[in-house]
């Protein structure tokens, strides 16, 4: 049986089509996430040298001394700042992942009504100029998301700024994530990242380091993903998913352990999420007989909190 074809798209279509070109993103967008779960995306417009620093300079805090990196760890459940490796497990499973991640979030301006909503940043004083780095990245995956978000409106014949306003001094997160080498004690059941989903409306991914991404496909196969240099991987996240009345399921992905050189894996997921009081609700053109309604409403603060309990960040 052949492979699911995952649809390249270019952001430029959108961003500087005309009405038709913009509405054929559109369409091509939400297929993609309704049929695979994955769309690759070019013409985006994030500098590459940009991605590169932040890879750099990433990979030389990860090379620090533990005891250094776990003076950033403990964070309002590993919301901001360092997680150490192992502490995070995916729903419902108990054995931790095989990797080491950080936590950059939204920077609001003093007195802003939501900064007592999110916890502060934090950042390694061993490295001064990474916060800049890390800041300007954050911020060209936010426009990138807010395109995306745009066209997703245009899709289900929404307001334009529908889902983009939801993310607006939103609660998304960068992380970046460091899995080292296999160890040979580790446990045997373990692996890079166990299968999940998103809890967010849309991840962004930039080119990895190495590969073991798989998703699983609406047929159940697993099937390996790669981003090449410029490109970015887009896939919907479960409050995507709950908005929609899973119209637009969450996607399921993996990321395995190297079956040959045993070498680090860098990567750099952009969690899209939106301002924490938001309220889930279901968009009414997603319910019908055939589809009835499946979620009662909630905040997106209250899904997060859910969500980093089960998967072990927060403990209740």
């Amino acid at each position: 049986m052949s492979r699911p074809l995952i649809r390249t798209l270019n952001l430029k279509d959108y961003t500087y089509g005309n009405a038709a070109q913009r509405a054929q993103f559109a369409e091509e967008f939400a297929a993609g996430l309704k049929e695979i779960g994955f769309i690759i995306l070019e013409g985006h417009g994030v500098d590459p040298k940009l991605i590169d620093k932040n890879y750099e300079l990433w990979e030389r805090f990860y090379n620090l001394d533990n005891v250094v990196k776990k003076q950033y760890e403990g964070v309002q459940g590993g919301q901001r700042g360092y997680t150490g490796f192992g502490k995070e497990h995916a729903k419902n499973r108990k054995v931790g992942d095989l990797k080491e991640f950080w936590h950059v979030g939204q920077e609001l301006p003093v007195g802003h009504p939501l900064t007592s909503e999110y916890p502060a940043n934090v950042w390694p004083e061993e490295l001064p100029e990474l916060r800049k780095y890390a800041l300007n990245f954050y911020r060209e995956l936010e426009r990138v998301a807010r395109n995306m978000l745009e066209a997703l409106a245009l899709h289900f014949d929404l307001r334009s700024g529908f889902f983009s306003d939801m993310i607006n001094d939103g609660n998304s997160v960068l992380r970046t994530i460091h899995y080292p080498p296999l160890d040979e004690f580790a446990h045997p059941d373990a692996i890079r990242a166990a299968e999940h989903e998103d809890i967010n409306l849309i991840t962004l991914l930039v080119e990895s380091t190495a590969s073991g991404l798989e998703l699983l496909t609406r047929d159940g196969d697993w099937m390996p993903v790669i981003a090449e240099k410029g490109q970015i991987i887009v896939d919907a996240g479960d409050m995507l998913s709950r908005i929609t009345n899973e119209v637009i399921p969450s996607t399921t992905h993996r990321v395995v352990n190297p079956k040959g050189e045993n070498t680090s894996r860098y990567s750099m997921p952009f969690f899209v999420h939106p301002y924490s009081n938001y309220l889930l609700e279901t968009i009414p053109s997603c319910v019908s007989v055939d589809n009835p309604e499946k979620y009662p409403p909630i905040t997106a603060g209250g899904f997060l909190y859910q969500r980093l309990v089960e998967i072990g960040l927060i403990k209740e």
